[in-house]
């Protein structure tokens, strides 16, 4: 059998990381409700290490940060007022811009289009959470937008999921896999952080 092969890879596309000093970085939904609410996900200390890394070396190469919050419900997931809705605090702004959604795709009904586009930077690089849900979203928004996107692999983590076609569970490195696997078939280049170039 030979080696599966991406669409890129078909189409003769060298998928490369985009360059620290290039590019706007993206944190997607880096809150409490994934560390110790309802949604907790699986290696979320690791990736959230990875964040504070990334963030410092950004900082360095002058590169541009944009932290996206979800905005939920009073009461409910990634409640505003609540502990949930908080930002992760390893990883706050600190004089970044900040960007609220309601919707997994951080592009949809913000202005984060109009903010990269006033940076003038057409490559961006996503990290955060949850890798199947946002993330994915976001970047799969990001193509039609005419971003080159690059997804730190190391830098995002998600949760076990139901399976719709039994009764059993995804176990959630299974679900992180495939999510990457499926952005890097068309939509992203996915990296870990140690190959993010200067």
């Amino acid at each position: 059998m030979s080696n599966a092969k991406t669409l890129l890879e078909f189409a003769g596309v060298q998928s490369k990381p985009a360059n620290l000093t290039g590019a706007t970085v993206i944190i997607i939904d880096a809150q409490n409700e994934y560390v110790d609410g309802q949604l907790p996900l699986h290696g979320i200390g690791q990736a959230v290490d990875k964040i504070a890394e990334l963030i410092a070396r950004a900082r360095k190469a002058g590169a541009p940060i944009v932290h996206i919050v979800h905005k939920g419900r009073a009461g409910g997931l990634f409640d505003p007022d609540g502990n949930g809705g908080k930002m992760i605090e390893r990883v706050l702004p600190s004089g970044a811009r900040v960007i609220s959604k309601t919707l997994p795709n951080a592009f949809a009904k913000t202005d984060l289009d109009a903010q990269l586009k006033a940076i003038g930077n057409d490559a961006i690089i996503i990290v955060g959470f949850a890798t199947h849900m946002c993330v994915s979203a976001t970047a799969r928004a990001a193509l039609d937008l005419g971003y080159r996107t690059t997804v730190v692999s190391d830098a995002t983590a998600t949760r076990t999921l139901p399976d719709p076609t039994d009764k059993g569970n995804i176990d959630a490195q299974d679900v992180h896999r495939v999510a990457l696997a499926e952005l890097a078939d068309r939509f992203a280049s996915v990296v870990c952080l140690n190959e993010i170039p200067l």
